[in-house]
């Protein structure tokens, strides 16, 4: 597969993982990259389990790069807002919209895909497990598979590939790297998922091109204020 042939697979993806998993980060990069693949795409921001890091705090980078952010009002970044933009409908009736759903930490953040789980069924959309081999919760196959049995059980939609976001934020090093492949493909031996692709931050990526399977780069965007590219 080349190496971002997987990014059109599918015109709707969903972002699912634990708190912490760097799912937002994966979800700002995933969008930014459709857009820049020429498709009309929109990033929603589901996540109302008080993240480290809403895509809605970078507004104005997705709206540069032409991605149409479905989120909650600006006034409402620092709480955790049940309810739903109506806006997110527009992802299933636009068949020409690529869409990102970025949801919550585990099953509490993921119930919010029980309301549109019938025009998710309707989609053949794909559900991705973002998996962080650097976090407590998913440091081990079985801390792994038991948040993903969770999402699953709670949304009642199947998880239908890996992604593999093993990191340290700016702390990462190429041995962090191996790690997280290596529980990825474990998880996906014992699943039968595949692993969609390895999440690398783009100064790493020179060291990683030894990984096998999908590189994805990614620049990350939480706790820094955006600085637009001359």
């Amino acid at each position: 597969m080349d190496r971002m042939e997987w990014l059109e697979q599918s015109r709707l993806t969903v972002v699912v993982g634990y708190s912490g998993s760097g799912k937002t980060e994966f979800s700002v990069n995933l969008a930014l990259a459709l857009a820049r693949q020429g498709k009309r795409t929109a990033l929603a921001d589901l996540d109302v389990v008080n993240p480290y890091f809403r895509s809605r705090e970078r507004r104005d980078l997705l709206s540069h790069e032409g991605v149409r952010l479905i989120a909650t009002s600006q006034a409402c970044v620092d709480a955790d807002v049940p309810a739903m933009p109506a806006e997110v409908n527009v992802l299933f009736q636009d068949q020409d919209l690529w869409g990102v759903l970025d949801i919550g930490g585990g099953g509490v953040g993921a119930r919010v895909l029980a309301r549109y789980r019938p025009q998710l069924l309707g989609s053949q959309c794909r559900v991705l497990f973002v998996l962080n081999a650097r976090r407590p919760q998913t440091r081990d196959v079985e801390g792994a598979l038991a948040s993903l049995e969770e999402i699953q059980a709670v949304t009642g939609l199947r998880v239908t590939g890996l992604v593999d976001n093993t990191h340290l934020c700016r702390e990462t090093e190429l041995a962090d790297l191996e790690a997280g492949a290596a529980l990825a493909r474990t998880v996906s031996s014992q699943t039968g998922l595949p692993v969609v692709c390895h999440v690398v931050q783009e100064e790493l990526i020179d060291q990683a091109e030894g990984m096998s399977g999908p590189l994805f780069p990614v620049r990350l965007y939480m706790n820094r204020p955006w600085e637009m590219d001359e």
